[in-house]
């Protein structure tokens, strides 16, 4: 039997699809849960309100995860009466994890290695076509990486793309890109599964994202 893990990002503080992944997850009997990042909101009091039961969700599953740019402590942006909860489980998130599961290496941060939060790993033009200077580029920075599997978030690009002798995968947002993801191991293969009624976006917020890397 293959290892399944289910992949997400950027949850933004938005539970609905979330839960709709995590059925997923259930129903096609994932192992193991990676987020990867900004699981907080960018602020909005539309959508602040669902930051705590996301966490609890998140931790119920077991759900491995790791630091985004959005997942920074600040009073401003949480509920007054559970600010010591919600500072220790934004404090306590790893920047970066290293695993090993059924002999692949995996790394996984929000941005890019070692351990960024910001910039991210951007292979994809507005209409979702990989640019191939963009994925020479970053087959280059990352050949020294000790991983066969790099799992990042940030960029809201949904990738699967082998990168010399790694496999890049960005499973989206959750809420931005309508998209969740499965890995299985050790066979290295990704499904992408559609969220919210809605056919999954390649690439979303492309005009704030874009720089030269």
């Amino acid at each position: 039997m293959p290892t399944k893990i289910g992949l997400i990002s950027d949850t933004h503080s938005t539970l609905a699809p979330l839960q709709e992944a995590l059925t997923i997850f259930r129903r096609e009997q994932v192992d193991t849960i990676i987020c990867a990042g900004d699981i907080a909101g960018y602020g909005e009091k539309k959508i602040k309100h669902d930051v705590e039961p996301l966490i609890d969700l998140l931790e119920e599953h077991n759900c491995l995860m790791v630091s985004g740019n959005h997942d920074h402590w600040s009073e401003e942006d949480h509920a007054e009466q559970n600010k010591d909860k919600l500072k220790h489980f934004f404090d306590s998130l790893p920047s970066h994890l290293e695993l090993n599961i059924e002999g692949k290496r995996i790394y996984v941060v929000h941005s890019s290695p070692p351990d960024e939060e910001h910039g991210g790993i951007k292979l994809l033009d507005p209409e979702g076509e990989i640019y191939q200077d963009r994925k020479e580029l970053w087959a280059n920075e990352l050949k020294d990486l000790n991983a066969d599997i790099l799992i990042v978030g940030h960029t809201h690009q949904i990738l699967c793309e082998q990168l010399g002798d790694v496999l890049l995968i960005n499973p989206g947002s959750t809420i931005f890109n309508h998209n969740c993801s499965i890995l299985s191991l050790p066979d290295m293969q990704v499904t992408h599964y559609a969220l919210s009624n809605k056919t999954p976006i390649k690439v979303w917020n492309w005009g704030m994202l874009f720089d030269k890397k």
